[in-house]
């Protein structure tokens, strides 16, 4: 079974940078994408960003400029989100979500249990 466990969250003041990764494990063959989503207290889930088996990666407004989203060393199963400059309004849980195929060639989507991020004033 695919699984996704975040990791990097905490308590940050403004200004301050925070790096989330996000491991995909679980009889995994292919990582076709990673995406990044948020989602703040009261408020619906958002998509952040995400970088695709080749590397490639996009961004929402949300994160242009200030969030980048990378591969560890080129390992498509660990991908990190590196957060600068953070800002109250980025505190929230962080989630990712990978989608590919098992290792019996099944799709899947899955994502993770999510990491909290806060950003004090």
């Amino acid at each position: 079974q695919v699984q996704l466990v975040e990791s990097g969250g905490g308590v940050v003041q403004a200004g301050g940078s925070l790096r989330l990764s996000c491991s995909v494990s679980g009889g995994v063959l292919t990582v076709i994408r990673v995406a990044w989503y948020r989602q703040a207290p009261g408020k619906p889930r958002e998509p952040i960003g995400g970088i695709s088996n080749e590397g490639a990666a996009n961004y929402k407004d949300v994160a242009k400029g200030r969030f980048t989203i990378s591969r560890e060393n080129d390992d498509t199963t660990v991908v990190n989100l590196q957060m600068d400059n953070l800002k109250p309004d980025d505190t929230g849980t962080y989630y990712c979500k990978a989608d590919g195929r098992t290792i019996s060639r099944q799709p899947y989507m899955t994502w993770g249990q999510g990491t909290q991020v806060t950003v004090s004033s």
